[in-house]
């Protein structure tokens, strides 16, 4: 069965107006950084809520759009994730990691300890949908979940920078823990954790900088 298809309707821009765009966008989206210290301040839900509504409307694998964002305000929830995650990352840095990455890691003055996890006013949680499952038990294929699922969290923090807050993505490996915490269904996996807010007053991030565009891009 294919669906009936609308028309395009794309926006109309002349060059001069497409050149400033795509120069104010990445003037914007230079100034993002990820965050480890956050504030308490509060931000409105209906911010959050347009957030995730614009994560949503990234492209998925024949629009299965394999996805759920679980958003956690709760405190003691909260309070059982930084445990669980502290855990497995005290388990990487003392064993899974190699001398390398350690190394690589020692710019930024990571360790464990994830009070982010608890301080920010919101965590999102993003899970992968490996298949659906209708109310009878049937099970239906969804196509490059990885992938689909990797683009929309990309536009959700580019949606968390345009809103004017901050995020750091956080894996901490294995996550099978949110599972069981959050109570998601066996056809949903852990992705990528993201603390949600503002930064802290006192907010610091290491001095360093992006690779230049010759080192990332190649014309043919």
């Amino acid at each position: 069965m294919v669906n009936d298809f609308i028309k395009y309707e794309a926006p109309i821009l002349t060059a001069e107006e497409m050149l400033e765009k795509s120069r104010s966008f990445f003037f914007n989206m230079n100034q993002r950084r990820s965050i480890r210290e956050f504030s308490e301040k509060p931000v409105s839900k209906e911010v959050i809520e347009n957030i995730i509504k614009t994560a949503s409307t990234s492209p998925s694998g024949a629009h299965k759009q394999p996805w759920t964002f679980c958003i956690i305000t709760n405190p003691t929830i909260k309070k059982q994730i930084r445990i669980a995650a502290e855990k497995e990352e005290k388990e990487s840095y003392d064993h899974r990691m190699s001398d390398e990455w350690l190394r690589d890691l020692e710019k930024f003055a990571t360790n464990w300890q994830k009070p982010f996890i608890e301080t920010a006013p919101y965590i999102i949680v993003i899970f992968k949908k490996i298949y659906d499952v209708e109310e009878d038990g049937t099970k239906h294929t969804n196509y490059y979940v990885q992938e689909s699922v990797g683009i929309a969290a990309g536009m959700l923090i580019t949606a968390i920078h345009q809103a004017g807050l901050v995020t750091l993505t956080h894996t901490p490996s294995p996550m099978n823990f949110l599972n069981k915490i959050l109570d998601r269904p066996a056809n949903e996996k852990p992705f990528l954790l993201l603390p949600v807010g503002f930064p802290a007053d006192d907010a610091r991030v290491p001095d360093i900088e992006r690779k230049k565009l010759d080192k990332i891009s190649v014309w043919y």
